[in-house]
């Protein structure tokens, strides 16, 4: 199938998670991960949650995602932190480093590419 709908409906059980706890700012946030699809070793589409709280980013690999709900700031180090909430279009680099603090609960969809 050359196809695939993010239907919330038909998604598999998520991974249940959260940061480390060496890179936790504060609060508790709860991750959840529904991987859609893994086109290959090196791609990865889904969607992802997380309740409020902050805690430090390292991204090694390439991403865009989309805020479905909720409000977030994303602090590049040395920078001034971002406002983000549902409707915003994101891309990280590799090697972006930094904080994710989550304000009201956050969905995204993302792809990810090592």
């Amino acid at each position: 199938m050359y196809f695939q709908s993010f239907d919330p409906s038909t998604l598999p059980e998520p991974l249940i998670g959260g940061p480390p706890p060496e890179r936790l700012v504060h609060g508790t946030p709860v991750f959840k991960t529904w991987i859609l699809d893994t086109p290959d070793d090196k791609t990865t589409a889904g969607l992802w949650a997380s309740t409020p709280g902050a805690w430090r980013v390292a991204y090694d690999e390439w991403e865009f995602c989309t805020l479905l709900e909720g409000r977030a700031v994303v602090t590049e180090d040395g920078e001034p932190g971002v406002s983000v909430q549902a409707g915003d279009h994101l891309v990280f680099r590799p090697g972006y480093r930094g904080v994710w603090e989550v304000i009201d609960t956050v969905l995204k969809t993302f792809v990810a590419i090592d």
